[in-house]
Order: structure tokens, then sequence, then C-alpha cells
């Protein structure tokens, strides 16, 4: 492929994305005009407290599960000539999962503690 082709697309895409965001955007006040609600408030934010718990438990099991990865492929398959890329995407998934589910289970107990 051609670079400027590459570019040219490149830079095709990033407009289109943009034109159909605001495209989107326009739409969705219409239909908001269109019930009689104000589209200048928008849409307000809720609160999420433990949006910080859920990032950190995401990124430390895709960080432990890229570790074990490694771990896995330098110790197991080490005299193997397959390429191993597959197990640290994997791995990374799993872990990430993992802290999920973990960042879940610690969200339901506070809520359970604070009724």
């Amino acid at each position: 492929m051609d670079p400027s082709l590459g570019v040219t697309l490149v830079f095709l895409g990033f407009l289109a994305m943009v034109f159909g965001a605001v495209y989107l955007r326009n739409k969705e006040r219409m239909a908001m005009i269109e019930r009689g609600m104000d589209p200048r408030n928008g849409h307000k934010a809720s609160p999420s407290p433990y949006i910080y718990l859920k990032w950190a438990m995401l990124l430390t099991g895709s960080g432990v599960g890229l570790f074990f990865s490694n771990v896995f492929t330098r110790t197991i398959l080490e005299g193997t000539n397959a390429q191993n890329t597959g197990i640290y995407f994997s791995m990374i998934a799993i872990g990430g999962g993992i802290g999920l589910l973990i960042s879940y289970s610690m969200e339901k107990k506070e809520l359970k503690n604070l009724d």
C-alpha cells in the first residue's frame, strides 16, 4: 500500500468520525426538543464513587495476567518454537476479568454494609 494512501485513509476516517459525532449529537438534541426537554442541560454525570477502584483492579489484574503469561512462556514453553502471543492476550484478559469481579464483589459488600 502506498504511504500517501494510508495517510489519506486515516484523515478521511478521522473526518468521518467527527462528522458522525456532530450529526448524532444534533439528532439527540432535536429529539430532546421534540419531547419538550431542555437540550442545554444535557446529560448530567451520575456520581460513581467506585470508579477508581474499578480501574485499579482492572489494571492490577491485567498486570498480574501479563506477569503470569511471561512466567508461563519462560518456564513451561521454553523449549518450543511456537508463537506464544495468544497466551499474553488471554492471560491479560483473564487477569482483567478477575480484577473486575473482585472490584464488583468489593463494591457489593460495601453497599451492603451501608444499608
